[in-house]
């Protein structure tokens, strides 16, 4: 009887393989389909089921098919053994008309769910839960901001990837090295910002967003209240001059005469974090060049001239547009307005701004500290104030240490200390990087300081002096008499986030 030659399947490496794929499969399908019913969803979950599992059952695959190439070898060393270099089909053999049709069939079946795994492992690697929740203690401050910011409901990938293949593949890429620092700790604390890799705004904000159909101004109301014992309200109402415009108007102008529609602006910065910016270039329609250097800056003009330039773009202005830590000031006045704490407890403001303004080395240290400091202020300071009024205490306590936790992430080092918000200037140098009359060109040109070129105030004062106001242009006023001209100044060499009104 003539020996038949050994399958090449039937080798100790390919069973073992075919014994792990079966068995993630086994595993998974329940797992997915669990998964696809389910109305809650767990981020870890995703990553076994959509890419652990996946990525082990594909390996077994592998392993199966090098010990077939391996098998194959060893036969072609010996050649008695040697396999049948392919099979024989007989469609005429019932036997093998049914073992096709089964082949056939598994193949269906495997493309099938391969197909779905695939998809759910790409959709889900695009979600916000994978974004903010798999690397939960990196992606804390940002997720956590990110929920409360305008931009809510928009998937972080349509601002951080875009459309198109080229910045998928990007993306996936740079996100190997962010799951090797994760693992490893080698993550900064906090995580440096702006991104300097981040897609420009031009093929992701505006896929939305259309400065060019912006015209004419807003009105709108800033809320604040001081630190003095009343908390005293302070309203500012001003006429924000969005402006914008196409080519089809002459003259664009206001704010959004930034976005690079008259004029291609460009800018060189000195430090990483684009704050101080020495050298500003325009391009108008015609090709003709403005350069501007700010007499502040230490740098010769060649110097200046030399340094990497970057286009302007819609987030060096909305450095935060969807991860926005308040200062204590913002959130203090927001609570107030919001009803969240009562204005009426004497040096609320004041002492909420401490305290969210502390040093804690743990959010856990905070939550406890705050919960305790102020009803402790009261009990000592007004003591019948808090006999009488001990729920409101509690309820501003209780405001305070969720206004912490939506802000303030001391293991990660986040807060709006780390992250400058130059979206207007108040906090932050912002608009003054370039608007600070310092800019000048070789043609006596200066890049304005003059307020008015972006908003006018047409009330300001006390609710009741905004309410009756007459809403005409007007000059600034301090609510504080400080005894200087405060429009000399820039805002944020006082105003720290921490220093009220």
């Amino acid at each position: 009887m003539i020996e038949q030659p050994k399958r090449l399947w039937r080798n100790l490496l390919t069973l073992l393989g075919l014994v792990v794929a079966f068995a993630a499969t086994v595993v998974g399908l329940p797992l997915m389909f669990a998964d696809l019913m389910s109305a809650f969803n767990n981020p870890y979950a995703g990553i076994l089921i959509y890419m652990i599992l996946p990525g082990v059952a594909a390996s077994g695959l592998a392993l199966a098919l090098a010990g077939m190439l391996w098998e194959r070898r060893r036969q072609r060393l010996h050649p008695a053994e040697l396999s049948p270099s392919l099979p024989v089909l007989d469609l005429n053999n019932g036997r093998q008309r049914l073992a096709l049709a089964a082949y056939a069939g598994l193949a269906a079946v495997a493309l099938v769910l391969l197909s779905v795994t695939g998809y759910r492992a790409y959709d889900y690697s695009d979600s916000v839960r994978f974004c903010g929740l798999v690397c939960h203690k990196v992606m804390k401050p940002e997720y956590t901001a990110y929920q409360h910011s305008p931009h809510a409901r928009v998937p972080c990938v349509a601002c951080h990837v875009g459309p198109g293949a080229k910045w998928f593949i990007h993306a996936k890429l740079t996100g190997l090295y962010q799951v090797y620092s994760t693992v490893l700790h080698k993550y900064p604390r906090p995580v440096a910002t702006p991104v300097h890799s981040l897609r420009p705004a031009q093929e992701t904000c505006e896929q939305c967003h259309w400065p060019a159909k912006f015209f004419g101004a807003r009105q709108q109301l800033f809320v604040h209240y001081l630190t003095d014992e009343k908390n005293t309200p302070w309203r500012i109402q001003t006429l924000v001059k969005i402006g914008g415009g196409g080519t089809e108007t002459s003259a664009p102008s206001g704010i959004h005469a930034h976005m690079n529609i008259a004029n291609n602006i460009f800018y060189a910065a000195t430090d990483a974090k684009r704050q101080v910016i020495p050298y500003v270039k325009t391009v108008d329609r015609q090709g003709r060049v403005t350069e501007y250097f700010s007499g502040d800056s230490k740098l010769t003009q060649e110097q200046a001239a030399r340094l990497p330039l970057r286009r302007m773009d819609c987030v060096d202005c909305h450095t935060r547009p969807s991860h926005v830590f308040n200062t204590p000031e913002q959130a203090v006045s927001r609570a107030f307005d919001a009803g969240l704490a009562d204005a009426s407890l004497p040096f609320l403001k004041r002492e909420a701004m401490r305290l969210l303004a502390a040093d804690y080395q743990t959010e856990a240290e905070a939550m406890d500290k705050i919960v305790r400091a102020l009803p402790e202020f009261y009990r000592k300071n007004y003591p019948v104030i808090y006999a009488r009024k001990g729920a409101a205490i509690r309820q501003a306590s209780v405001a305070v240490s969720e206004l912490f936790q939506a802000n303030v992430f001391p293991e990660m080092k986040a807060d709006w200390r780390a992250h400058e918000d130059n979206l207007g200037h108040l906090t932050s140098e912002g608009c003054f990087r370039c608007h600070d009359g310092e800019h000048k060109s070789r043609e006596g040109k200066v890049v304005t300081k003059d307020c008015n070129a972006c908003h006018t105030i047409v009330a300001q004062g006390s609710p009741e002096q905004v309410a009756k106001a007459r809403l005409q242009a007007q000059p600034f006023k301090h609510p504080v008499e400080l005894g200087l001209d405060v429009t000399q100044m820039k805002c944020d060499s006082c105003h720290n986030g921490t220093s009220g009104l």
